[in-house]
This record gives C-alpha cells, sequence and structure tokens, in this order.
C-alpha cells in the first residue's frame, strides 16, 4: 500500500469495544482501512512495545502500514512502518533522522501550518479536528473552512481529522478531502468492520464537481 492512494486511516487503542485490534486487523484492511495508527496515550514505552507487536504483525500480513503515535523511539523499537507526530512532539525533520525513510507524518491545525509542513518533510498532514471530538479535549475544531483551504494550498497527502463519521465524512469531502481519519466512527461501532466498510464505500465515490 502507498501512501498516495491510501483513503481511510484508522487511529485506534489495542482493544476497542468488539476485542483486540490485532485480532481485526486483516478484516478491517479487507473492509478498506488502509493505514492503522496505534494510539495508547498513557502507556509507557515497554508496554507499547508490549501490545504492539501483535498489531504491527497483523498489519503486515494485512499488507496495510502500521504508525505509532507521538513516539519516534517506540516505533523504531517496533520496526513499525513509522510515527505521527503532534505539533507539540518532536519535529518530523528529527523524527526522520530516528526514522531514516520510514513514514512520518503530522498534525496541522490552521493554515499557516498546512504551508509550512513541507519545510519538515513529513510524508503526510492530517488537519483539524474539522469538528470538535473527546479524543482531543481542549482543542477547538477548525471546521470545515481549513479544509477548503488544504484543499486549494496543501502539497502534501493529507487527510481530514476529527470528528468524520459516516454522517460528516459526506460534507467533509464536500468541502476538498478525499481522505480521512476516523477513531470512534470505527472502535466504538457495534460492528467495525462493517463500519469500516461504509466509510470506505463513502471515500470512493467522492463528489462530482
Amino acid at each position: 500500500m502507498r501512501l498516495e492512494s491510501a483513503r481511510l486511516y484508522l487511529v485506534c487503542p489495542a482493544r476497542i469495544v468488539t476485542g483486540d485490534v490485532a485480532d481485526l486487523v486483516g478484516e478491517l484492511a479487507g473492509a478498506g482501512v488502509d493505514v492503522l495508527q496505534l494510539r495508547e496515550k498513557e502507556m509507557e514505552a515497554a508496554d507499547l512495545i508490549r501490545v504492539g507487536e501483535p498489531i504491527r504483525d497483523a498489519c503486515r500480513a494485512a499488507g496495510i502500514p502500521f504508525l505509532v503515535n507521538d513516539r519516534p523511539d517506540v516505533a523504531l523499537a517496533l520496526e513499525a512502518d513509522g510515527v505521527h507526530l503532534g505539533q507539540n512532539d518532536l519535529s518530523a525533520a528529527v523524527a526522520r533522522r530516528i526514522l531514516g525513510a520510514r513514514i512520518v507524518g503530522t498534525s496541522t491545525h490552521a493554515p499557516e501550518e498546512i504551508d509550512d509542513a513541507p519545510e519538515d518533510r513529513p510524508d503526510y498532514i492530517a488537519v483539524g479536528p474539522v469538528y470538535e471530538t473527546p479524543t482531543k479535549p481542549g482543542r477547538q475544531p477548525v471546521g470545515l473552512a481549513l479544509i477548503e483551504y488544504a484543499a486549494r494550498n496543501a502539497t502534501l497527502p493529507w487527510f481530514a481529522i476529527g470528528g468524520v463519521n459516516e454522517d460528516t465524512l459526506p460534507e467533509v469531502m464536500e468541502a476538498g478531502a478525499r481522505r480521512a481519519v476516523v477513531v470512534r466512527a470505527i472502535t466504538e461501532a457495534s460492528d467495525p468492520i462493517a463500519a469500516a466498510a461504509r466509510l470506505r464505500k463513502v471515500l470512493d465515490n467522492p463528489p462530482k464537481h
């Protein structure tokens, strides 16, 4: 899977409502998930490595990239495919020194961050949060205007993120997004495989302008 062709990007803990993510990766990939990022904000490095290993192996078997949130060191230890960084984490340039040619992604929340992102040489950016989301407490949503800005100006592959679900994805795509990061829309679904398939169907049928 090449990042340029990725559409549906799942960010998740090691365990979701229906079970261990490692046991679901194959089906999630089959349903249309192109990239998976492990995000466990409260875990120490050793625990991240422990829970990350089976997910990494499952992603390899499924042929999709496996990324780690925030921690280039853990990504290196896990031999993950890359890392995703927030604005207050290490820069993409420093992460690149740690991870070499592996995937490095960064979050952007404002037009100037989208404009400046290429200077740090990330492989992709996430734009948002589009809507208010409990996964980013205290972070004001950026709304659809920043999605429209990214559609006009971003020079890197980019994903809309933040409150993206089956109800909101159509208007996010109307604003110009063609890739989306989802969290709760899959992780909290009673049938995450079916939820992923529905989201992917929307992404595969962009509005015709």
